[in-house]
């Protein structure tokens, strides 16, 4: 069973959220999920990006999102397996270990 290519996308910015007081930055947070994600499973089917919600990419889903961020004031970083939402504000790590069993990415043994 080939197992499918995950992308974990963390939207975040340098700046802590005003409602978000107290919690860890976007960046340390990508950077802690890649470490907690990588103890737990197998992550070489995973893949990781960090968008900047003060400088997105030219990619036009990122540019919508990130200006939907920004008109309904949503709490970063978010964090998206693939195409679905399973943070926003502060991650839990059980939901995003959830979506990833979901998508079949192999425990390490």
């Amino acid at each position: 069973m080939e197992t499918k290519k995950v992308i974990i996308t963390i939207y975040g910015s340098e700046q802590i959220c005003a409602s978000c007081v107290g919690a860890p930055g976007s960046k340390d947070t990508y950077e802690w999920l890649q470490a907690a994600i990588g103890r737990k499973y197998i992550d070489a089917p995973i893949a990781y990006e960090y968008i900047d919600i003060n400088q997105p990419p030219d990619v036009e889903k990122h540019q919508k999102f990130v200006e939907q961020i920004i008109e309904e004031d949503l709490f970063y970083p978010i964090v998206f397996v693939n195409d679905e939402m399973v943070a926003e504000g502060i991650p839990r790590l059980k939901t995003i270990y959830s979506s990833l069993d979901k998508h079949g990415i192999q425990l390490q043994s």
